[in-house]
């Protein structure tokens, strides 16, 4: 009984063990590489694969993906002698399952060498400045040689890219240097050139502001000139009608040699105002201008004693002006007053006279009253 068990057992572990040895899963994205007896058999898809046990191998599983291989920094001589350290990244795909594993034993080694290689040729005909501003220049030429080359390996080369350039740490510090001066360079120039523009727009701002300045110093020499002609028309005007008012008021009055005494006598008080007026000398004329208020003894030289009738009033032409309501209310009230000081005058050189003008009609003066003096 016992032996029965354990050769159920060794048959059992035997089925499971062809069972895995016939029954093959390949993944997605992969191919498997199937030999017999060392020799190529067959290219196994991805999914469930069945092979002859103890007689098929699966050697190698390929990866059909697009892989990303990086590497590391290489020395490279630049065209003015430079070291630069470049290092490299690599985007490949594998086409050909069979011709990557028997066409070449490390198609990644491979694919490294070949960049290097490629790289020193391609950044040997080239200076240190056209390496540094080159890079795509750099990169299809990379391309180009390393998918013609590994065709064959059953490789296509998609994508090659440079991770970095670095040059010497002396080049790089005399690299910042000169990015340096070129950096002030530009600062100073464009400095200046603000400096230039600020100072332009000054001149310009000053430019404005005289002319402006000039143009109001004009405008306003205009306007005070024009004022002071208006002024001076209006005050001669004014000047005029006054003259004329009390030229005609003189007319219209018939003044006498009594009223020409009377004002004289008035004007002497005005002479003798004034605080510096220590000595003042009386005019020959007043005893003339006392004889003519008093009696009628003598006459002044040049005025009428009797006057015969009104006189003819003196037409003195056009006084239309333009001024305004309140000038001719100020000229009625003046011609106002001036008819007011003439009637007065003359009611001073005549009391009699002028009191009978004034009493109502049917009135008589006093009797006993002297006449006035003629």
């Amino acid at each position: 009984m016992p032996v029965i068990l354990v050769l159920l057992a060794l048959v059992f572990l035997f089925l499971i063990v062809m069972l895995a040895k016939t029954v093959r899963i390949v993944p997605q994205a992969r191919a498997g590489i199937v030999e017999r007896f060392g020799k190529y058999k067959q290219t196994l898809p991805a999914g469930l694969n069945v092979v002859v046990p103890f007689v098929d191998k699966v050697r190698y599983l390929i990866d059909l993906r697009e892989q990303v291989v990086s590497f590391p920094p290489q020395p490279v001589i630049t065209e003015d002698n430079l070291v630069v350290s470049i290092d490299t990244v690599i985007y490949f795909q594998v086409t050909d399952p069979i011709a990557a594993t028997y066409e070449i034993a490390n198609y990644i080694q491979a694919i490294e060498q070949l960049t290097m290689t490629t790289l020193r040729n391609i950044v040997g005909g080239m200076d240190l400045e056209e390496t540094l501003t080159s890079r795509d220049q750099i990169n299809s030429g990379l391309r180009g040689v390393l998918d013609e080359a590994t065709g064959k390996w059953g490789i296509r080369v998609n994508r090659v890219e440079l991770k970095g350039i670095d040059p010497p740490p002396s080049i790089k510090d005399s690299m910042e240097k000169q990015m340096r001066a070129d950096r002030e360079k530009r600062a100073v120039i464009l400095t200046a050139e603000g400096q230039r523009q600020a100072a332009i727009l000054t001149a310009e701002g000053s430019k404005q502001s005289s002319i402006l300045n000039a143009e109001g110093a004009r405008e306003s020499q205009i306007l005070r000139a024009q004022a002071d002609r208006e002024s001076s028309i209006l005050r001669a005007q004014g000047e005029g009608q006054a003259i004329q008012t009390v030229f005609q008021a003189i007319h219209d009055g018939n003044p006498d040699q009594s009223l020409l005494a009377y004002q004289y006598l008035q004007m002497m008080p005005k002479i003798a105002e004034g605080g510096a007026n220590k000595l003042w000398i009386v005019p020959s004329e007043i005893g003339k201008a006392l004889e003519g208020l008093g009696s009628t003894m003598s006459n002044l030289q040049g005025i009428p004693q009797q006057v015969e009738g009104p006189k003819t009033r003196v037409d003195m032409g056009s006084t239309d002006t333009p001024a305004l309501d309140s000038a001719d209310s100020e000229l009625s009230k003046t011609t106002a007053a001036v008819e007011a000081a003439i009637k007065e005058a003359e009611i001073a050189a005549n009391p009699g006279k002028g009191r009978a003008a004034d009493l109502p009609a049917g009135d008589e003066p006093e009797t006993g009253a002297e006449p006035p003096a003629q």
